[in-house]
């Protein structure tokens, strides 16, 4: 009888501990956000997603009640490890779109009737859309990611103070080229306009950087906003177009692996994964200068999953997930924090990134580039353009 007493009390107290512990906050809870209706998991198992990746625990860890996350962004430019792992640590199911231009992105978006949460767009873009109230500011004390950044890459003029836009991915438009196809390797883009590529050429289909580039070889800025120089340039820009194989945003790099062109421009990751298919193939910086550019994470001002927004920009952008840019998407990484990382964890990944003239721009190459910005009125003089000259 004593001993079921003792046993019953000790019962009573055990339970009793327990509930004040819950009451002091004194419970372990999961690093992950717990959906509302998910029982909480805790567990020291690893989290692993299905190509074997150990997903690491949210860093900056958040209070979220959206189940759902709507992003709207480029193509082949999120590492799958990295929606996979954002789902299992989470909870959160990500729902993606994608788009091949700012065009794309910007006239889907502002013609209404969409949910997304994020968009990816590129710094001149970005400049239109806050001026026409498109996007939400930031609140910063709900991005302690920021921490991660290179400061070179913030601050800039599309987005002062980067109120509304995070840093994600930075690179170049320039001149590539398979050195085993073409005996006459061009060092300009004004070459480009020779007879012997013409049928040989892939472009991106991006009509800023191609204009751009058009201008810059009649000696214009590329962001001119006088009619006179871009209807000279429309009439250059419209005796390339015939030479031009294909314009391609999606995935510049599979004609030039396969053989089907041997040259022509497109962006730094894509020449550098054609490079490691194809040693031969070279990104060369023209002497009129390469175009720059930035793309940002940007929040819809009627954004539905705002909590969740800022949960993805967290988890996906810490050191020890973003780094899978420099396997997956190598462009020019602004996280520092990601970079150092790689060179702690991933040598073989950092040393590649370092090493190439590529990812790592020689520095007379970045201060001769050229960056587009938002021209204003002007802008839909450019769409006709670009309209025009591929049309026709």
């Amino acid at each position: 009888m004593f001993s079921g007493f003792r046993s019953t009390l000790i019962f009573i107290l055990l339970a009793f501990s327990l509930l004040l512990g819950a009451c002091a906050g004194g419970t372990a809870t999961p690093e992950a956000v717990v959906p509302p209706g998910t029982e909480p998991q805790v567990s020291d198992e690893a989290i692993v997603t299905s190509s074997g990746f150990e997903c690491p625990k949210a860093e900056f860890p958040m209070e979220v009640t959206s189940t759902e996350l709507n992003l709207f962004v480029w193509t082949e430019y999120i590492p799958p490890d990295t929606l996979e792992c954002f789902e299992l640590v989470t909870g959160i199911k990500v729902n993606r779109d994608e788009y091949s231009s700012n065009e794309e992105m910007y006239a889907k978006v502002s013609a209404g009737g969409t949910a997304y949460d994020l968009v990816l767009p590129t710094d001149y873009i970005i400049s239109l859309m806050i001026r026409q109230g498109m996007l939400a500011e930031l609140d910063h004390s709900k991005l302690p990611v920021m921490k991660n950044f290179d400061p070179n890459y913030l601050d800039f003029e599309f987005d002062p103070g980067n109120k509304y836009t995070i840093p994600y991915q930075a690179g170049m438009d320039s001149i590539v080229v398979n050195t085993d196809a073409v005996e006459n390797v061009p060092d300009a883009w004004e070459d480009l306009w020779s007879p012997e590529y013409a049928g040989r050429m892939i472009f991106l289909d991006d009509s800023r950087a191609v204009i751009g580039l058009t201008l810059l070889t009649l000696g214009y800025d590329v962001n001119t906003t006088d009619p006179a120089q871009l209807e000279e340039a429309k009439n250059k820009l419209a005796e390339l177009v015939p030479n031009i194989t294909v314009f391609d945003s999606d995935s510049p790099k599979t004609a030039l692996i396969a053989g089907d062109v041997d040259l022509g421009m497109t962006w730094t990751a894509e020449a550098l994964l054609a490079q490691q298919e194809n040693p031969a193939i070279e990104f060369i910086y023209p002497s009129e200068g390469a175009i720059l550019w930035m793309d940002n994470w940007a929040m819809l001002k009627d954004a539905p999953h705002p909590d969740a927004a800022y949960a993805w920009m967290n988890y996906s952008m810490q050191a020890d997930i973003f780094w899978l840019m420099l396997k997956d998407f190598p462009y020019i990484n602004p996280n520092q924090a990601a970079l150092d990382f790689a060179k702690d964890n991933q040598t073989d990944l950092y040393d590649a990134y370092m090493g190439s003239t590529i990812t790592n721009v020689p520095v007379e190459a970045v201060e001769n580039g050229h960056r587009i910005q938002d021209v204003g009125d002007t802008t839909p003089l450019y769409d006709q353009i670009w309209l025009e000259v591929k049309g026709g």
